[in-house]
């Protein structure tokens, strides 16, 4: 089932949102969505699409402290049922804050039903988040007034092609065989890393980590300079570098020297540069590779890339 998803997923693109209870839709002018896991994804791909909007991203319980009035929160959880985005609906209407919702279903939009907040109900195609962006960023977009953007996505539902990546997820993936990977890549692109290890984490089910350029050159590399008695511990890992051609010269000079240094100490480095003729296509290609790669990946262990078993029994324990 995953791997149709993955080779439609530019039909996601298609999608129109609907704002219901759209009366009392606050348009702000900043924003902070509350959501964990894969239903924050869409805002951090948000805040690459357009850095100069005011927009945060709150992962955990309740609201963060000190936010300012007239913010729009946004509960984001693609099933509905996120106990965390839940209270932070709940602290949301206690403390007056203009609120919208964005789910497939669930106590969310049941709340905001009763409590008539507007919301956006995200079709319900039985996919994980992780593998809904389309659909969930372009909800996002609806609720946070970026009209211009919502065009400009729509297109990649003709332009954009999942199946021009698949062969060289599987060839990396077979580079990244009983290695762990550590993903690594500016600071602006962070998100876009981060979207790489949790789709190791969910669909490979295998360990993954991740950091960011300048950061990094002060404190982790002294972790890879290997000598004998480390030798093994460095030689469980593969670093993936995400190179963009579009990262401050001296990041991009950071990665190149760092790239040397580490094949010199004989630790795996595979380097993949950002493609596509826009930003847009820049930030899908890469995350489609992900998932390719990850599906792969599952393929070579014999897991099961669609469902996260662990993370249900967890839920179920901590009732």
């Amino acid at each position: 089932m995953m791997k149709e998803f993955i080779e439609n997923f530019a039909k996601q693109f298609e999608y129109e949102p609907a704002i219901e209870n759209k009366e009392n839709w606050y348009k702000a002018k900043k924003f902070l969505l509350c959501g964990m896991g894969g239903s924050h994804l869409q805002g951090d791909i948000l805040q690459m699409l357009n850095p100069t909007l005011d927009f945060l991203v709150y992962s955990d319980y309740g609201l963060p402290e000190n936010i300012g009035k007239g913010r729009l929160i946004i509960a984001s959880s693609y099933s509905g049922n996120t106990e965390e985005t839940i209270s932070a609906f709940k602290e949301a209407q206690a403390q007056g804050f203009p609120l919208v919702v964005s789910s497939v279903g669930g106590k969310l939009i049941e709340l905001a039903k009763e409590h008539n907040v507007p919301y956006v109900q995200i079709p319900d195609t039985g996919i994980q988040p992780r593998s809904a962006l389309g659909y969930t960023l372009k909800a996002l977009l609806k609720l946070t007034g970026e009209e211009d953007l919502l065009v400009e996505i729509k297109k990649l539902a003709q332009s954009f092609s999942s199946a021009m990546f698949e062969q060289e997820g599987k060839e990396l993936a077979q580079k990244l065989s009983l290695k762990i990977p550590v993903i690594y890549s500016s600071r602006k692109n962070e998100p876009i890393a981060y979207n790489w290890k949790i789709k190791f984490n969910e669909s490979a089910k295998i360990p993954s980590f991740l950091n960011v350029f300048p950061e990094l050159n002060h404190n982790e590399m002294t972790g890879f300079d290997v000598i004998g008695a480390t030798k093994e511990l460095s030689g469980k890992l593969v670093i993936l570098l995400l190179k963009d051609a579009n990262d401050h010269p001296r990041i991009q000079k950071r990665m190149e020297v760092l790239l040397r240094l580490y094949k010199e100490r004989g630790i795996q480095v595979e380097v993949k540069e950002f493609v596509g003729e826009n930003l847009q296509e820049r930030i899908f290609s890469s995350l489609i590779l992900a998932d390719w790669t990850a599906w792969y990946t599952a393929k070579e262990y014999g897991t099961e890339p669609e469902e996260v078993p662990m993370i249900e029994e967890f839920k179920k324990r901590i009732v």
